[in-house]
């Protein structure tokens, strides 16, 4: 078969966080398939069809990405961020598994990408520098018992944490009990990093120690990130440095 199939991170959102093979297969590409803001961030150019979907169809964009591949088109799965975390490198994987016997055959590459969490990490400092873990806080994909039994174990081990997509206007109870969650389980005021919209223009970075967070601190463009009990805080002139010590002791 000569099409091909390259799931790729577009980072963050500054351009100048894409990377060069990111740039190169979408250079390449004959068509881009992915979620609607994902896909209007690639330029149109001639040659190139852009196919955006909403985001609850991810399977069937995957498919819709792997048949027209198997045609002989040179297609681009987008996602922000890194393909591989909450996003669709997994999808379309399902949907060569489920799907028909030649997809497997197909070439198909994933191109790593900056995610938000480590663009956010890079903004405050190093609060993720030790051992931690990445939760999705939508219940779309997993039942709200099964996030807050991860979140509960997460405290319990004194990971940092990194939470995607916090808040949305059709479930902001979820975060509300995510905060109810931590502050039982932690009971201390480790600082809470709310970082919205990085490296893009509408930037912002907010730091609050736990017992004063808010559930209306984030939204669906916001990533938070929660230190451990031995994260720390250099006060200074201007914004604080946020680093997590990388020993355990």
């Amino acid at each position: 078969m000569s099409g091909w199939v390259i799931i790729a991170g577009l980072g963050p959102g500054a351009e100048d966080l894409v990377t060069p093979d990111v740039s190169d297969a979408l250079a390449e590409a004959t068509d881009i398939v992915g979620y609607i803001p994902y896909v209007a961030r690639v330029p149109e150019r001639p040659g190139l069809t852009k196919h955006a979907s909403d985001n609850r169809v991810e399977l069937d964009r995957a498919a819709h990405a792997l048949a027209m591949a198997a045609e002989g088109r040179r297609v681009v799965v987008v996602s922000s961020g890194d393909p591989g975390v909450f996003a669709m490198a997994s999808a379309v994987f399902e949907a060569v598994e489920a799907g028909a016997p030649e997809w497997r055959d197909l070439d198909i590459r994933v191109l790593p990408g900056i995610t938000a969490m480590l663009a956010a990490a890079a903004r405050a400092g190093a609060p993720l520098g030790h051992d931690f873990c990445a939760i999705n806080l939508s219940d779309n994909l997993k039942p709200w018992q099964v996030i807050e039994k991860r979140l509960r174990l997460a405290a319990e081990a004194d990971f940092a944490m990194a939470f995607y997509n916090p808040r949305s206007k059709s479930r902001p109870e979820g975060f509300e009990r995510t905060l109810q969650v931590l502050n039982e389980a932690c009971g201390d005021a480790r600082p809470v990093i709310f970082a919205r919209a990085v490296s893009t223009p509408d930037e912002s970075i907010r730091v609050v120690p736990l017992p004063d967070c808010t559930a209306d601190m984030a939204d669906m463009r916001t990533v938070v990130l929660v230190g451990s009990s031995r994260t720390r805080i250099i006060r200074r002139a201007g914004a604080p440095i946020i680093y997590t010590p990388r020993s355990a002791l």
